[in-house]
């Protein structure tokens, strides 16, 4: 590899890495897991620097986690699907006046509400399946827009906004479930 091909990679890939980790983590849903896949993912995107044209260095290291992770997840995981839910009345209201995203907290007894909270978001994205979890934590957690989701999935745009749809009414049966 050339001095050329390694400062590339440094200055590519070596910033997006928590970002890498992030995705890795809530893919797999361990944090062990998730820095094997970014090693190999690391690996993976060292090798293919060099044929890195010009464009979006986030999407492109991104779609490498993406790939390693369901990689990992078939070796380790086979079985893993879909389905496909529809949103009740009561759950799009609540999606409406943003209930589950609750304003910032002051006191001592409402921060510990919200650590509460927040665990019961995190069990129930964990508890997605994986193309759903991709989407959301693609979105909300690393703020791509559709486009860049898209890219990163080499899905279409409509599959990806039909996955943050459908991991959006899970998750609010999921968060509703844990009542």
């Amino acid at each position: 590899m050339t001095t050329l091909a390694k400062a590339r990679f440094s200055q590519l890939v070596l910033p997006r890495l928590d970002e890498g980790y992030r995705l890795a983590r809530w893919l797999t849903g361990s944090a062990t897991d998730a820095e094997d896949v970014l090693q190999d993912a690391s690996l993976r995107a060292y090798r293919a620097i060099e044929s890195f044209a010009e464009g979006n260095a986030r999407a492109w290291f991104l779609t490498i986690v993406r790939n390693a992770c369901y990689s990992w997840l078939e070796k380790r995981r086979p079985g893993v699907t879909l389905s496909s839910e529809v949103l009740d009345a009561s759950d799009a209201a609540t999606l409406e006046q943003g209930g589950v995203f609750a304003p910032a907290f002051e006191t001592p007894e409402s921060l510990l509400l919200a650590k509460d909270e927040a665990a019961r978001l995190a069990r129930a994205v964990d508890a997605l399946p994986v193309t759903l979890k991709e989407a959301l934590v693609l979105r909300e957690y690393h703020g791509l827009s559709y486009r860049e989701i898209a890219e990163v999935s080499g899905a279409p745009i409509g599959t990806v906004m039909s996955r943050l749809a459908r991991a959006r009414q899970q998750l609010l049966k999921g968060l509703e479930a844990q009542n």
